[in-house]
């Protein structure tokens, strides 16, 4: 029998790709600004910015890349101003979407995101009118050939996580979103390796789609992800392997 993918299983395959094309660059690049100019540039007291700095180690960023990028952050450099913005919204099949962008003109970014919910089947809505279907969880990816399931299951929940899982080439640890960076702390001082370290929204309910609303909402999601101030899609689908297959083959 086909398993089954939940969106954010999904993410990570297109998150692979995207890397492959370089695009995820610019949103590391966005994302190591922002927490820089929030936080500070000191990596060990800014643990936004320590968990941008770990996604574009993974994603092979240069090193003077990401130190032009905090120094854009920090004021050492000149550089765009960028704000957060969550945007929400339903697709296919009723299925609820967050998208968080980091905009430097939000008066272009608003309609983008309406007229792309528009043309694929969707609708965008209100400010909470689907966030609350979310909470906010901590999530740390491992390379799965880095260390045993059992040593990373000690580390993490000694250190309040609540949740691993095996996905792929790589465990997935979850935990309260308090306990994100003092998870992650314990595993760099173990010496086990942290491929990914952030914030996401996980949704409470997930909804199945098949045959054609599957594919028109997987579509809608990639237009949004692909979207030039999209930083992160988050949505309560879920589909059956076979469809996320015929959707990329």
């Amino acid at each position: 029998m086909s398993g089954h993918s939940k969106w954010s299983t999904i993410k990570h395959k297109k998150a692979a790709q995207d890397a492959k094309r370089g695009k995820i660059f610019t949103k590391i690049i966005k994302e190591l600004t922002v927490a820089s100019k929030l936080g500070g540039g000191d990596v060990d007291g800014n643990p936004r910015l320590r968990s941008a700095v770990a996604a574009a180690k993974a994603a092979n960023m240069p090193a003077d890349t990401m130190k032009r990028a905090i120094k854009k952050g920090t004021g050492e450099l000149p550089g765009v101003e960028y704000e957060e913005v969550t945007y929400e919204g339903y697709g296919p099949g009723g299925v609820a979407i967050l998208i968080e962008t980091l905009t430097d003109n939000r008066m272009r970014t608003t309609p983008e995101i309406r007229h792309l919910f528009s043309k694929n089947g969707g609708n965008m809505g209100e400010p909470n009118s689907v966030a609350w279907m979310f909470h906010k969880r901590g999530r740390l990816a491992v390379p799965a050939d880095s260390t045993t399931e059992d040593r990373l299951m000690e580390i993490a929940l000694e250190a309040g996580a609540e949740d691993l899982e095996l996905q792929d080439d790589r465990f997935e640890v979850s935990a309260p979103h308090e306990a994100l960076h003092a998870v992650q702390q314990a595993l760099e001082v173990a010496g086990v390796t942290v491929a990914e370290a952030g914030l996401v929204m996980e949704p409470q309910n997930t909804i199945t789609l098949e045959g054609k609303k599957a594919q028109q909402c997987l579509k809608l999601l990639d237009v949004l992800e692909d979207q030039d101030d999209a930083q992160n899609v988050w949505a309560n689908l879920e589909i059956e392997d076979g469809e996320l297959e015929s959707s990329t083959g």
